[in-house]
């Protein structure tokens, strides 16, 4: 393991005492170490706190995270069965057994290889019957009644939007129904049959929602998503870049390979930070 990081003072990232430190940024040397250590990271939390409620985003990034989880399940005994999990969102009119739903990705990708009650898995529904507040209330109460959300998961879209909270969507925003912009149709429909319909909507959860978690970890790997991880970590907090309000977190930590963080100005910064940071906290780096 080669990560790079800011260096923060050592704590327990399963406790739900108030944080000491804001964001971090950790440069891992690969897509696979950005997979292993997120892995890792979200194993010593449910460890630390086996009921842990765990949010949880459905892209092509949390794949190999989710792969490596499946791994220590079967491999390390990792124990899924108090576990809650709130998926950030789904497309709008795509039913659950549609294979490009995000409930067919979770299932296909993680919940069917691991030992979560499917009473614990909460995923938004995509046909929303009935009132659109409605059920977006339902969803965030439930949330609330289940203690909140310690551990969010979350990737960045190529413009820097987190959840489906696209660029112009309010930092103080809740769960709801967004209209999609042409570019996350563009980047999102390659999985679609040929002629089919893409989705021009989906539901998320809200940027003030995701900023209630206790802690977050940002996902992202690949030189396309370069910009977005240096507009969300050293550009100002705004509207038109919805990650960017991550800075505003107790508890935020941007895990990337060196292709995403290619456009950090302060890289070489969290590269020297790394002997500190061992220091402080021997034996593991969140």
């Amino acid at each position: 393991m080669n990560l790079t990081c800011r260096a923060v003072p050592e704590h327990d990232p399963s406790s739900r005492a108030a944080p000491v430190h804001a964001m971090l940024v950790f440069i891992a040397q690969n897509y696979a170490e950005v997979s292993r250590e997120a892995a890792r990271m979200v194993a010593g939390a449910i460890r630390r706190r086996p009921d842990l409620r765990l949010g949880l985003a459905s892209g092509s990034t949390q794949v190999g995270m989710y792969q490596e989880l499946v791994r220590m399940h079967r491999e390390e005994a990792l124990d899924f069965s108090r576990v809650v999990t709130f998926n950030l969102d789904e497309y709008v009119g795509l039913p659950a057994e549609h294979p490009q739903s995000f409930h067919s990705f979770m299932f296909r990708n993680f919940f069917d290889h691991v030992n979560i009650p499917k009473k614990q898995i909460h995923i938004p529904e995509g046909t929303l019957r009935g009132n659109f507040d409605e059920t977006c209330a339902h969803y965030e109460e439930a949330i609330r009644r289940a203690g909140g959300i310690d551990l969010q998961i979350l990737g960045i879209g190529k413009d820097g939007h987190i959840g489906f909270n696209e660029p112009a969507s309010s930092l103080a925003s809740r769960m709801r129904v967004k209209t999609l912009t042409r570019r996350t149709i563009q980047d999102n429909r390659a999985g679609f049959a040929s002629g089919e319909e893409m989705p021009r909507a989906a539901i998320t959860m809200g940027i003030g929602t995701i900023l209630e978690a206790r802690r977050i970890l940002l996902l992202g790997a690949g030189a396309r998503k370069a910009r977005a991880v240096a507009l969300a970590v050293e550009g100002p907090v705004t509207a038109s870049v919805t990650a960017s309000a991550l800075q505003l977190h107790r508890d935020a930590t941007i895990l990337v390979d060196r292709d995403a963080a290619a456009n950090l100005r302060h890289k070489e910064y969290y590269e020297s930070a790394l002997a500190m940071t061992r220091k402080l906290t021997p034996g593991r780096l969140w």
